[in-house]
């Protein structure tokens, strides 16, 4: 197959076999291809699908996201991960409306200027919703393209990257440059998978130098590993007579920024301590219950959870920033998962 085969190929093959049916190749909009685009970055389309209708149910539009505070916009979010996705989102669509309108530009540059949209991400709303010559190389790209053609190396290098945006754009049609975007995507999710991929059925496969010479399960590269740091810290689940839960909002900036969360202490240990100088009493009972492990990009994080049970908090105060919060009275504000599930636990054992 000849490198002007490729993009016919990959068409014919999506004709019949693409995901026709997903909602944001419904009705398409630059607006709704751009959510769903930030939504798929490191997050596959079976996570997303639920969160995005939801979404689009409450946000249908860039000035519904604009108008919306962010705690509404962080609640929807709240179990996707990677939460400066929908910080950024916010922050563009407030861009978005001084300066354009209410549209999304239309301009590769534009685009990249706007918080968290990369080239990848604008080649795909270009493309996808405008119809324009943009390549993309998001990680099902990367990994179609390294295995078709060989491409040693771990596709986070630099030297790779070049190679496969050259190989991204020369592979991208003329016309039919939507269809063929979607294609390409499709083809690594279902497959040109990560794992056993399916060769057989492959438009590509023919050609694919990585199946003749049986190299599937090597390319592309993987990361080269390295052991992740491993942090401990307190989580303090303050709770009152009436069973809710004292929480606070985490700073804007790293970890679940912007989401609510407990307190924190460095160690289990401080946690009575902690309690008496921030509220003026010691609590009635603390409860240490099972560290919980969660897994960050570049670390994991021990969590000790601490309940502690109050009989007054007169120096813990509602205010901007904190709150006391009680499932099933209130609309859970956005929490970060293991927080989520640490707090549902707690309602189940106390039920």
């Amino acid at each position: 197959m000849s490198q002007n085969d490729f993009a016919p190929k990959l068409l014919a093959w999506y004709a019949t076999c693409g995901r026709h049916e997903l909602p944001w190749r419904q009705h398409i909009t630059p607006y709704r291809v751009w959510v769903s685009e930030i939504m798929l970055q490191q997050t596959q389309v079976v996570t997303v699908l639920p969160y995005y209708q939801r979404f689009m149910e409450h946000f249908p539009d860039v000035s519904a996201l604009t108008a919306a505070p962010l705690d509404a916009v962080l609640g929807l979010w709240s179990g996707l991960g990677y939460y400066a996705r929908a910080r950024n989102l916010h922050r563009s669509a407030r861009v978005i409306c001084e300066q354009y309108n209410g549209r999304l530009p239309l301009d590769r540059e534009a685009l990249c200027a706007l918080p968290g949209i990369g080239r990848s991400t604008a080649g795909a709303i270009l493309s996808l919703a405008a119809g324009q010559r943009e390549a993309i190389l998001d990680g099902n790209v990367k990994r179609v393209l390294c295995r078709y053609h060989a491409i040693e190396g771990w596709p986070g290098t630099a030297r790779v990257l070049r190679q496969l945006w050259l190989l991204a754009e020369g592979h991208t049609p003329q016309r039919q440059v939507a269809d063929y975007t979607q294609a390409i995507m499709d083809l690594g999710a279902t497959l040109c998978t990560r794992h056993q991929p399916d060769c057989e059925r492959c438009p590509l496969g023919a050609n694919c130098l990585a199946r003749a010479e049986g190299r599937t399960q090597q390319l592309p590269a993987s990361r080269p590993r390295r052991k992740l740091p491993l942090r401990n810290k307190a989580f303090l689940f303050l709770r009152r007579k009436d069973g809710a839960i004292f929480l606070q909002r985490r700073p804007p900036a790293g970890i679940w920024g912007g989401l609510w969360s407990v307190p924190e202490c460095a160690l289990a240990a401080e946690a009575e301590g902690w309690c008496l100088e921030q509220t003026g009493h010691t609590p009635v009972a603390i409860h240490r219950l099972e560290p919980v492990l969660h897994t960050f990009t570049h670390f994991k994080l021990e969590m000790a959870p601490v309940l502690m049970e109050l009989g007054s908090a007169s120096r813990v105060m509602e205010g901007e920033g904190a709150l006391w919060y009680k499932h099933g009275q209130m609309r859970a504000p956005g929490l970060p998962t293991p927080v989520a599930r640490l707090l549902a636990q707690l309602q189940e054992n106390s039920s």
